[in-house]
């Protein structure tokens, strides 16, 4: 059976990126990115928007306000583009151009809790945040892993994570603190039907 998980990169406020900073807010050290390349292959999992962010990036496309992608940046869009990744969408269409994409058109829970059942290794999200959010609340998730990065981004910030959450109860499994202060915190979650002091009297 596969591992579900779900792998954001946040700003300490919970956003997923910010207008104007460069990639891991310029904030990645050499310990964690030597943490990124000894993570197992897995097979990531994204909607429409992220595909055509991404795979704009590994077609050379570089973000609004930077003239060309930093090596750091570069190596984890190569990394990306080699891996397996499946792709939810009903706007999309075939053939992907970005190599090794597989097009689902299937309802995105159903067709995950297949591959769950029937598959091996780890399948991860990536960015994609409504499609996170129906898995987490469809109850699939069995790994939920955010690494923040010591910056708020009030003013910028784009893609707030955790609008329209249910709620979640979080059992902590690993924590730890890298280079330039970045902090990795992994829970296995619950959803939750209620608040604790909501429960029926």
């Amino acid at each position: 059976m596969s591992e579900l998980l779900v792998d954001f990169i946040t700003s300490l406020d919970g956003y997923a990126s910010g207008e104007g900073w460069p990639g891991f807010w310029g904030l990645e050290g050499p310990e964690y990115l030597a943490w990124l390349g000894e993570q197992p292959k897995v097979t990531y999992l994204m909607g429409a928007n992220t595909y055509r962010l991404m795979s704009g990036f590994a077609a050379g496309e570089v973000p609004p306000g930077q003239e060309e992608f930093r090596p750091e940046e570069e190596a984890s869009v190569d990394e990306l583009t080699q891996a397996p990744k499946i792709v939810f969408s009903s706007s999309l269409e075939e053939p992907l151009k970005w190599a090794n994409c597989t097009l689902v058109r299937d309802d995105a829970v159903e067709a995950v809790r297949a591959m769950k059942s029937s598959g091996s290794g780890i399948l991860s999200t990536i960015g994609s945040l409504s499609l996170s959010r129906s898995l987490l609340r469809a109850g699939l998730v069995d790994r939920f892993r955010v690494v923040m990065f010591p910056v708020i981004t009030g003013a910028t910030g784009a893609e707030r994570i955790y609008d329209g959450y249910p709620d979640v109860a979080l059992e902590m499994t690993e924590h730890r603190t890298f280079d330039s202060g970045l902090q990795l915190v992994e829970y296995k979650p619950r959803v939750l039907e209620h608040p604790p002091l909501g429960a029926p009297a």
